[in-house]
């Protein structure tokens, strides 16, 4: 399976619990634009589970909820996977998370994996009460975070441009 030179938004969380559906909401808002290029999902799956998903983009954006407790809720962080090196671990695969996940992704099938995957994260107030809501702090920030995910998105189409002139002058 060739890389499709596409793009994927995915949004991970939960529908009913507060502040932790913005990534499916951001993911959605993306959806609606109706960009050729992007293909947006809204997941509430986690660790291998992502990895069919992933497979064929060229390029993906993983959107989701954070919470630290280091930074005020509505903050918005980009991260690359490297950035989370230090939490791949050897653990039973109910027990994956996302960064172990791509490793495995790109240690058993690197063919069909991304060029690159780049998380855009929320810190959120709450992600423990049971509600379709989100809090008011999260809710205010949802522009940034869309914003965020779009600039991604347009690094990711440069990158792209670059590699197929790179290509076309081989030829």
């Amino acid at each position: 399976m060739a890389l499709n030179g596409r793009l994927a938004v995915i949004g991970i969380g939960s529908p009913i619990m507060t502040d932790d559906s913005i990534g499916l909401r951001i993911s959605e808002a993306i959806q609606k634009k109706g960009m050729p290029d992007v293909d947006c999902f809204q997941e509430a799956v986690g660790g291998l589970e992502l990895l069919p998903l992933l497979r064929g983009y060229s390029y993906a954006v993983i959107v989701d909820a954070i919470q630290t407790w280091n930074y005020d809720p509505g903050t918005v962080m980009i991260f690359d996977v490297a950035d989370f090196e230090s939490t791949v671990h050897d653990v039973p695969s109910h027990d994956i998370n996302v960064a172990t996940a791509i490793k495995i992704g790109r240690e058993m099938e690197p063919e069909t994996m991304p060029l690159q995957i780049k998380f855009v994260a929320m810190e959120i107030k709450d992600m423990a009460t049971m509600s379709e809501e989100l809090t008011p702090e999260v809710a205010a920030r949802q522009d940034s975070m869309e914003r965020a995910v779009l600039f991604v998105l347009d690094e990711f189409r440069k990158d792209r441009d670059q590699i197929s002139k790179e290509d076309a002058s081989k030829d």
